[in-house]
């Protein structure tokens, strides 16, 4: 049977919590919306379709968010932090549109993925047009040491795509590679999304250091959050097939964690749905109980909790202020989001 990831009783208010504190940038975020909409407007028929599709599927706007409460604590109170977290989430859109491509993904968020309604053809159009517009828009402030850490992340995000590609399906993918990917596929655009604020003139190199820190510390939770909801969520709350990472050939940490430790008849289950690509020969729930028994979900559990408190220490140069309090308590949002 699959187990739910149990929240302890003293986390039950995160979700209320969150609101409370997301309400400090409510305002911006609707702004960003605005201009995130805007920028998906075109002439092209296909791209205004889609682009509406995009807008209206949704999604947590984490990474604008968390750009908007970095600006907030460094008391930045203008339009250009908006434009950023709009460009923030037209990089993330497109990073969605390339993997839901590349990993013959048909669901997302609930629903049919770009790709699934529109094609491959046109749908990897589409995400460059998207990168090339956020790129676009991220110049008209003119600081192109923004720029650099937008195409630096942005870079990054590409490599750890195609050093995950190489060893697709590998059985032998060991712990050291798939933390690299992770940090460049997502602890990066977390880690550009928390330090432009400090990019903005007048800088501050310090701050940015800082924040660059957490982004990354808080990405990489994310990510690991993500492996665990892989194992432990309902499709109704991912708004995606559950394990569907191992169908589509990724071996991510619960089960790296337990491949040292079983014997070869279990290896050889993780090794058939790796080959087939599929639940086969093989049944999920004899998946979940390989990495049950193992208590590798505990470990990814807590390891998840380690870079949460490493992200928390990195604001502690911060003076105080409700913004700072928000992005003390990111971490705790994200260690028990349900989707």
């Amino acid at each position: 049977m699959r187990r739910a990831m149990t929240i302890p009783a003293s986390k039950a208010p995160a979700v209320s919590a969150g609101a409370r504190y997301f309400s400090l940038i409510a305002d911006k975020l609707g702004r960003t919306e605005e201009v995130f909409r805007q920028a998906l407007a075109s002439d092209v028929p296909f791209i205004e379709e889609a682009g509406e599709y995009i807008f209206s599927g949704g999604g947590k706007r984490m990474r604008p968010a968390l750009l908007l409460l970095a600006a907030q604590m460094l008391e930045r109170d203008g339009d250009e932090e908006v434009t950023y977290a709009a460009v923030i989430e037209l990089i993330h859109s497109a990073t969605l549109i390339h993997d839901d491509i590349i990993d013959h993904a048909t669901l997302r968020r609930s629903r049919p993925t770009v790709n699934k309604v529109w094609g491959n053809s046109k749908t990897v159009l589409l995400g460059d047009w998207l990168y090339t517009t956020a790129m676009n828009m991220a110049l008209s402030h003119g600081n192109l040491a923004v720029v650099k850490r937008l195409c630096e992340a942005t870079l990054r995000m590409t490599e750890g795509e195609l050093l995950a590609l190489d060893r697709l399906g590998a059985i032998d993918l060991t712990s050291d590679e798939y933390f690299s990917i992770i940090e460049r596929k997502t602890a990066r655009l977390f880690a550009a999304a928390a330090s432009v604020p400090a990019l903005m003139a007048p800088a501050h190199q310090d701050a940015a250091a800082a924040l660059s820190a957490y982004g990354r510390a808080l990405g990489t939770c994310f990510q690991l959050v993500d492996d665990l909801l892989d194992f432990t969520a309902r499709e109704t709350e991912l708004g995606k097939p559950v394990l569907s990472d191992l169908k589509e050939g990724k071996l991510t940490l619960p089960l790296l964690l337990a491949l040292p430790r079983i014997d070869d008849r279990r290896r050889s289950w993780i090794a058939a749905v790796l080959e087939d690509g599929a639940f086969a020969r093989v049944g999920p729930e004899q998946i979940v109980e390989v990495v049950e028994a193992e208590g590798t979900l505990d470990e990814t559990r807590e390891l998840a909790q380690s870079y949460a408190e490493e992200a928390r220490k990195q604001l502690a140069s911060f003076p105080p202020s409700e913004a700072r309090d928000a992005l003390e308590f990111a971490p705790d949002f994200v260690l028990h989001r349900r989707h």
